[in-house]
């Protein structure tokens, strides 16, 4: 059993992603690095899932996974499927990847001054996927990449659009991003910490901006953050990750508001909130996650859960239900453990 949404087959035609017991890997000098370990998650059409967990947990490994980016080697995938409408993009060819990149799936990518190319003007970045998805002139392409530069707030955008990236700011290059990310309109945008290192105001404008892009053109989201604040703003369904595992997954409020797994527990407790008494002091999750050099036989958590038990260092958690759709990896909730703590360390 894995830790994903119990769909019925009519209702799984909703889905326009579907990852199953995905397993990446990487080969390195001093052995293999499990990155990602049995992920199993659904993207319902023009609806946002949020992956969330703290840095090295294999949130970005997963999504660089759903596009073929990972360098193969040392990269490799060990197991699993990747169903994008049905087809499995884990089988397919790198001549057919060059053909849904961009124009079915496209990215934001965490870093825009990293990820822009600062020898090319951003006008022709943008060009770039339409001229190799659709026949259309150089003229053409010009004019569909100035709509979209407005599309996404950049003031004029006729002038800018021959402009180098160094010559925007950090929210301007992001709207870069994602106009590159929508020109192609596809069906399924992976964000990838988009507003990482933006300020308030300017995170702000970039979430509403995505989300008018996608109540426009019905496009699905997968965001990969650790700011919970956005998660709560931007998702429909949260999958809580932790060393290449998901923990817990289910509604936002599901996560938020009927929370189950002790890691989720200590990554609410560590936000800051308005009705905090501020006399008390935001809660650390002490220790650091496991090597995935040697990984853990049992829960990846114990180390650092409040509420380990015996059972739970050397036997995988099983996945218990809360609700439809609201999942736990946790032996808190087996119900044959046993009720009194006396199996706690």
């Amino acid at each position: 059993m894995h830790l994903t949404l119990d769909l019925e087959s009519e209702a799984a035609m909703d889905n326009i992603l579907e990852v199953k017991d995905l397993r990446v890997s990487f080969k390195t000098f001093f052995g293999e690095v499990e990155a990602v370990r049995g992920v199993s998650f659904n993207v319902p059409r023009s609806k946002t899932v949020a992956i969330v967990g703290e840095s090295g947990c294999g949130k970005s490994v997963t999504a660089n996974s759903i596009m073929k980016l990972l360098p193969d080697p040392p990269a490799f995938y060990k197991g699993g499927s990747i169903l994008f409408e049905g087809e499995d993009i884990v089988k397919k060819t790198d001549k057919e990847m060059r053909n849904i990149r961009g124009k079915s799936i496209s990215m934001v990518f965490q870093d825009p001054m990293t990820s822009l190319n600062p020898t090319m003007k951003v006008g022709k970045q943008i060009m770039e996927g339409l001229l190799k998805h659709e026949n259309i002139s150089k003229e053409e392409a010009k004019k569909r990449a100035i709509e979209i530069l407005k599309m996404v707030s950049v003031p004029k955008a006729e002038t800018r659009i021959d402009q180098y990236p160094h010559e925007f700011s950090g929210g301007m290059r992001q709207r870069v991003m994602i106009a590159i990310a929508m020109v192609m309109n596809p069906k399924l945008m992976i964000a990838d910490e988009p507003t990482t290192a933006l300020d308030v105001t300017v995170q702000a404008q970039i979430l509403d901006l995505m989300k008018k892009l996608q109540n426009e053109f019905g496009m699905s989201i997968i965001l990969i953050t650790h700011d919970l604040g956005v998660v709560a703003d931007m998702s429909n369904m949260v999958e809580v990750m932790y060393a290449g595992q998901i923990m817990e997954e289910g509604t936002t409020d599901d996560i938020f508001y009927n929370t189950k797994h002790p890691y989720t527990r200590k990554l609410l407790a560590s936000l800051p909130r308005l009705d905090m008494d501020r006399n008390n002091k935001l809660q650390a999750i002490h220790g650091t996650p496991p090597d995935l050099y040697i990984p853990p036989k049992g829960c990846p958590f114990y180390e650092r859960c409040d509420e380990a038990m015996v059972v739970c260092k050397d036997h995988p958690a099983p996945i218990s239900e809360h609700g439809k759709g609201h999942l736990c990896r946790c032996w808190l909730y087996d119900e044959n453990m046993p009720k009194e703590g006396t199996w706690n360390l």
